[in-house]
């Protein structure tokens, strides 16, 4: 698959696959354009590029609903796990674009190389990510597209995207950083109805994410200090500004911790939304 594929430029390549609605040719693009970038054998941009898109390419299923009318199921059920499987699916098959989109977006801005390491890296993760839970998903009689879907995260990012700084607040600060405090209940949940094989590619999910909640962790505070902001504070009002929702404890904050994010970050937005 991998051989075929014409990548004009790193951002080129991300925009590609971003617009890609086969999801096998999107996750090989993905991973495809990561490791030329990461063995510098292309360019940051081409003018032979694409354009971004609005919105990245999908099959025809999942149908998107809004995340209200997503049901939800017992995971001591076949059925349960599949949808939980399902919902995993699309959240890190959305994380692939939004990986992919913050490299092409902000591919002129004035950061160095190693931004684009480091979220190249997430991309990459992300695109593992999905082909493990969809091969999951497999085994389990079902795939990709068999049940609905909602189309919030794509929604939150995109209100965040001529703003740098703002998108990292949203999508590894927030949607990112959620995934750590879910996923440890989630795989104990999955462990006790006798699913290994599933808590295992949790296992493969929750470890990586640290590392996306860090890498969005160390850029975020690379820009407050540039733009001499405090980061913490900084934070809260990019949150309030861009992020419609509450931010729901309980929070895993060794996790979080250990990602560069503290506390002081999130600790008084999680207690305004329940005032």
């Amino acid at each position: 698959m991998t051989g075929n594929l014409t990548i004009t430029s790193l951002r080129g390549g991300a925009i590609d696959a971003i617009r890609s609605a086969d999801l096998d040719r999107k996750t090989a693009l993905a991973q495809e354009s990561a490791t030329r970038w990461f063995e510098r054998r292309v360019s940051l941009r081409s003018p032979l590029d694409a354009a971004l898109p609005d919105r990245p390419g999908r099959p025809e299923k999942p149908v998107l609903t809004p995340p209200t009318q997503v049901e939800k199921r017992s995971l001591h059920t076949l059925k349960g796990r599949i949808a939980l499987l399902h919902a995993i699916a699309h959240i890190e098959l959305n994380a692939v674009d939004l990986a992919l989109d913050i490299v092409a977006r902000f591919a002129t801005e004035q950061v160095p190389n190693s931004f684009f390491d480091g979220w190249m890296q997430v991309a990459f993760e992300e695109a593992k990510h999905f082909r493990m839970v969809r091969a999951r998903l497999n085994d389990l009689g079902a795939d990709y597209g068999d049940l609905p879907a909602h189309d919030g995260l794509w929604q939150a990012a995109h209100s965040t995207r001529n703003d740098l700084t703002a998108r990292l607040a949203v999508v590894p600060l927030i949607l990112e950083a959620r995934g750590l405090d879910v996923t440890p209940s989630l795989q104990a949940k999955m462990r006790q109805t006798g699913d290994l094989e599933s808590a295992a590619v949790l296992d493969v999910i929750y470890n990586d994410e640290k590392g996306h909640v860090a890498v969005g962790a160390k850029w975020f505070r690379f820009l407050c200090a540039r733009e001499k902001r405090d980061p913490a504070k900084a934070f809260q009002e990019l949150v309030r500004a861009n992020f419609r929702g509450p931010l729901k404890p309980p929070f895993n904050d060794l996790a979080r911790a250990e990602a560069g994010l503290t506390p002081s970050f999130y600790r008084s937005l999680a207690s305004i939304s329940h005032a």
